[in-house]
């Protein structure tokens, strides 16, 4: 299994050289313009946006769509509930309590555009960003909360940590289910419980798994006399530039443009 969230792709694009404050920002406000959206010209400029943020970033677009795979039970199962359970509109077909209207569908359709959207956008950061850059990213933003005794170095530290392990998990998993698959094991075989029992002798090894990974990273760090942020200086220190002036502009621009949609209603 492949996932792109929380993995770095290193490559020399625009995006790549911008603060990672500002793609952070820029990611908040696109999420924001993608859940106000509601209409067809509305989603059209989100996913034109987008195709030019990928375009920007030189990561290949079939990496992106790759990472897809990963999260595509939550989407499909999130499309079933919305298809099976909407009552609004006009009844399509009704097959004892499932009943299947063209509101419902339509309703489906946006969210499995909006998921894939904002799973896609999400990635274009994390892919553009080093996960330090991440870090210092977030503790920049919880700065002033440490006049209320807020740990903004580790609570940064911690986010960072997870979104990079990420990737980890999933590789481990998969190494997991195919040392089961060599002994024997199925996972494909049987209706949708059956499927789910079957997955359950994979989370014992991989919780066993994170535990020591966690633990050995917690060494590592103690070896190399981390502290959190006492006494600590920044050899790099995030300053906003021209271009991420511009980034801003743009996202400024894309919300502008996404208020107007929604209030017009086209």
């Amino acid at each position: 299994m492949y996932i792109t969230l929380g993995q770095y792709y290193p490559a020399k694009s625009w995006l790549h050289g911008l603060d990672p404050r500002a793609k952070t920002i820029f990611l908040f406000v696109y999420i924001i313009g993608l859940f106000m959206s509601n209409s067809v010209l509305g989603y059209g400029v989100c996913v034109l946006t987008l195709l030019l943020g990928v375009w920007l970033s030189k990561v290949p677009f079939r990496l992106l769509l790759k990472g897809l795979k990963g999260v595509l039970f939550l989407i499909i199962f999130t499309v079933i509930l919305n298809v099976f359970f909407a009552r609004d509109g006009n009844v399509l077909v009704k097959i004892g309590i499932i009943t299947i209207t063209d509101a419902g569908l339509i309703s489906a359709l946006k969210i499995m555009v909006r998921l894939s959207v904002l799973i896609i956008m999400s990635s274009v950061l994390t892919l553009t960003t080093t996960y330090l850059a991440l870090a210092d990213a977030i503790e920049s933003f919880l700065t002033p909360l440490k006049r209320f005794k807020v740990p903004a170095h580790d609570i940064a530290m911690m986010i960072t940590i997870a979104l990079r392990f990420v990737p980890t998990l999933f590789d481990e998993l998969e190494k997991i289910k195919l040392a089961q698959m060599s002994r024997g094991a199925s996972f494909d075989e049987g209706n949708i419980i059956q499927k789910a029992k079957s997955m359950i002798p994979l989370l014992i090894p991989l919780f066993v798994s994170s535990f020591r990974t966690a633990d050995n990273l917690a060494m590592a760090m103690e070896a190399r006399c981390y502290r959190g942020d006492i006494g600590r200086t920044k050899y790099v220190r995030l300053r906003y530039g021209k271009e991420d002036y511009k980034l801003f502009s743009a996202g400024l621009l894309f919300l502008a443009v996404a208020v107007v949609i929604r209030l017009l209603g086209v």
